[in-house]
């Protein structure tokens, strides 16, 4: 009863929290919005790679630079976690303007490379926490593409419904997001069975997914990309979002990764899921900076022996 209790009492504290953080939200994406996109972007971009680097959450990315690229000094691993950070809050800082970003030639907005890999139907893609991968719906839905993601609710409900407010602003007509879980996937197939598409970031830990080979260390890795690609017959494309300048982005679609058909099911989505992995660890090195190297991407006993090296 007394454990109820505090339960009880721990949630009100965390309601009463909620309009107030709300508010200081909003006010914040209006004020940003009121800048240009890329003033916006430059303005948090700035404050996020001065302050993010003394943050508690910054020994997570050391710890995953030490063990992914371990032949990095300690110079060159700070420089790429303020490069995270800045990355970051740019993304932070063009959220209320994605609405408004369109394809154009230069300035704030989007150009693309290998749309002739997109699908005159259907597909899945996959992609990663790098650069802006908020911008990946609003293009699709741009490009006319009927595309759905999937994402991670926030732990405090008032960031997570601005969050969303922004995003379905973003997205448009023809792009739609579900929450991962159970209700997430089952609704994540039934778009698949109608025709549509799936957008999906794979860069994050899965403790329900299967260990596969990342930066050469085994990590936890979600299958829902595989598993649909095969059960669909649809292609499994990977896209990436470049950074090309302050609120200025190029999406890459690359080819369809080849999926393989031995009648193992489960020998084919180790072998998709290990392309996948490889996939996204390429654009890592060659860009390390435009990575979010801030969550916990392997187990803390095989993150933890970096800091032996």
């Amino acid at each position: 009863m007394a454990l109820e209790k505090r339960g009880q009492a721990g949630l009100q504290r965390d309601y009463r929290w909620q309009a107030p953080t709300r508010l200081l939200l909003r006010s914040l994406f209006g004020v940003l919005r009121n800048l240009k996109p890329d003033h916006a972007s430059n303005m948090i971009g700035g404050i996020a790679a001065l302050a993010g680097p003394y943050l508690g959450v910054s020994r997570i990315a050391d710890q995953n630079l030490r063990l992914a690229l371990p032949l990095l000094d300690s110079d060159a691993r700070r420089q790429i976690i303020g490069q995270a950070w800045r990355n970051l809050g740019r993304v932070f800082g063009e959220l209320p303007h994605l609405r408004n970003l369109k394809r154009t030639s230069s300035g704030p907005g989007w150009e693309i490379v290998g749309e002739e890999n997109l699908p005159s139907k259907q597909a899945i893609f996959f992609s990663a926490h790098y650069n802006n991968w908020e911008m990946i719906l609003p293009i699709a839905s741009q490009l006319g593409l009927t595309v759905a993601g999937a994402y991670r609710r926030a732990s405090n409900p008032a960031i997570e419904e601005v969050i969303q407010e922004l995003r379905c602003a973003a997205h448009g007509v023809n792009c739609s997001m579900f929450a991962k879980g159970a209700m997430g996937a089952r609704a994540a197939i039934a778009h698949l069975a109608q025709g549509g598409s799936l957008g999906l970031l794979v860069d994050q830990k899965m403790n329900d997914g299967i260990g596969v080979p990342f930066f050469g260390h085994t990590a936890m890795t979600v299958t829902a990309p595989a598993q649909l690609a095969l059960r669909f017959g649809i292609p499994l494309i990977p896209i990436r979002i470049e950074r090309i300048g302050p609120a200025r982005f190029l999406m890459v679609c690359e080819p369809p990764l080849v999926c393989p058909q031995t009648g193992n099911r489960t020998e084919d989505i180790l072998a998709l899921t290990t392309v996948l992995n490889q996939t996204v660890e390429s654009w890592i090195r060659a860009d390390p900076g435009s990575w979010l190297w801030l969550h916990r991407r392997w187990p803390k006993k095989i993150a933890n022996t970096s800091d032996m090296n």
